[in-house]
């Protein structure tokens, strides 16, 4: 779980094509200006049945032509840093740069696994051309061509053997594990320090904490669970403009391995887009949620306010606003009893198996009553439904068409579930499949 893979490397080299290629999203902007990748460029890639991150870099470049070398120094230490496997792309048409030669240097000396990616290379005579890359001394080239695709997928042999054995296994499977995300300065450490208080002795450090997450084990008021506390771990003397590219790195690895998250927004500034980009990396990883609005005993208040605030997030997060959201405050130790009975009701929910027999009795009845729209004089008829053994909770309704079954259909049968069945905080998947 969490395995983290970043992608370094000049600009134009053909990251962003490259990343959208193993993740099957056109999220970059790609376009010939050096630098014009605006995208947070993470998504999730799955090869030979393991799951990874991969991350460019490339997208995190604040500043303009001036500071660019200093820029991608900078991205190199941050993956260094941040991930498991380090992907340096260069472009065989260009041969090597200063700015290659540099980050070469660095990645020499850094004690990670890195494949040296070679992109561009299409043709015969530029495979030829791309053997001047072995003076890096960074052990192998890859040949590849994002365009094409050809040569991606040994990369990805190669860098999926070389991904980290999950290490979760070994301890106790079955107790929650809780995140607290968000943006920095949103809370988060006052509400670790409020919730395990000053008896520490009740908590448990786990062996072998990792450097980028604090797990602690949380054990009282008829709570187990561990915490996976992202916030004190900025080094000090951290260059602050990487302070948003840092939080987003730890949440996302928060997120991977937690099964519920709580997601803290600061209530004297609302809900801010960071804040939902963080929801939908929630989402898209298919984790619980709570949605924590801390700092509530600074916002002045009537008898609407709470209302119209809610609203507010719900906006914001729709579709999916099936979500508790709980207005706290960690200084005063305001609802946080709440908190933690929400976060085991959302960990509960996101487990919950529904018997087949169960499953069609109910579903059926509402198919049944408001049946799929025909298309092209097609009549679909779903027969039956099933819950899927996956982590999170994914269902499979049988039918004779599935190709002409809309979105807004799904979203029906997505309410119904919700309606009968308490999925609160839990994204839920939905397939059509042909009997």
């Amino acid at each position: 779980m969490g395995n983290i893979v970043a992608v370094v490397g000049r600009p134009n080299v053909g990251k962003s094509t490259f990343f959208n290629r193993l993740t099957g999203s056109k999220d970059a902007i790609v376009d010939e200006q050096a630098g014009v990748t605006r995208d947070r460029h993470y998504g999730k890639v799955e090869w030979n049945g393991r799951e990874f991150s991969v991350i460019d870099t490339g997208g995190y470049v604040t500043h303009s032509e001036d500071v660019f070398e200093e820029e991608i120094r900078k991205q190199v230490l941050l993956a260094i840093e941040e991930a498991d496997v380090i992907l340096f792309m260069v472009d065989v048409t260009c041969g090597i740069t200063d700015l290659d030669e540099e980050v070469a240097d660095i990645l020499r000396r850094c004690g990670k696994k890195v494949f040296l990616v070679v992109n561009k290379v299409d043709n015969g005579e530029r495979q030829y051309d791309a053997h001047i890359f072995h003076t890096f001394g960074l052990g192998d080239l890859f040949m590849i061509s994002s365009i094409s695709g050809s040569g991606t997928g040994d990369l990805l042999d190669a860098v999926v053997s070389a991904l980290p054995r999950d290490a979760r296994q070994e301890e106790e499977a079955d107790i929650p594990r809780f995140a607290i995300v968000g943006r920095p300065n949103a809370g988060k450490s006052s509400l670790v320090n409020a919730l395990l208080g000053e008896e520490r002795n009740i908590v448990t450090p786990v062996a072998g904490t990792t450097r980028d997450a604090n797990y602690t084990r949380y054990n009282r008021f008829q709570h187990d669970f561990y915490l996976i506390d992202t916030a004190g771990l900025r080094k000090k003397g951290k260059v602050t403009e990487d302070l948003e590219f840092y939080s987003v790195m730890r949440a996302i690895r928060a997120i991977e391995n937690s099964d519920v998250c709580l997601l803290m927004i600061d209530a004297t500034r609302g809900i801010e887009a960071q804040d939902v980009s963080i929801f939908q990396l929630i989402q898209r990883n298919r984790k619980g949620v709570v949605i924590l609005v801390n700092k509530w005993d600074l916002v002045e208040k009537d008898n609407k306010t709470l209302s119209v605030f809610e609203k507010a997030v719900r906006e914001r997060i729709a579709p999916f606003t099936d979500v508790p959201i709980i207005f706290t405050s960690a200084v005063t130790k305001q609802r946080l009893q709440k908190v933690l009975e929400e976060a085991m009701r959302v960990y509960h929910n996101r487990i919950r198996k529904i018997p087949t027999s169960k499953l069609n009795e109910v579903m059926l009845k509402f198919i049944e009553d408001t049946p799929p729209p025909s298309v092209k004089g097609k009549y679909i008829k779903i027969k039956y439904a099933t819950q899927l053994p996956t982590m999170a909770p994914s269902f499979a309704f049988f039918c004779n068409h599935p190709q002409y079954l809309r979105e807004a259909y799904k979203r029906y049968l997505e309410n119904r579930l919700r309606e009968t069945y308490d999925f609160s905080g839990v994204p839920i998947q939905i397939f059509f499949r042909e009997k």
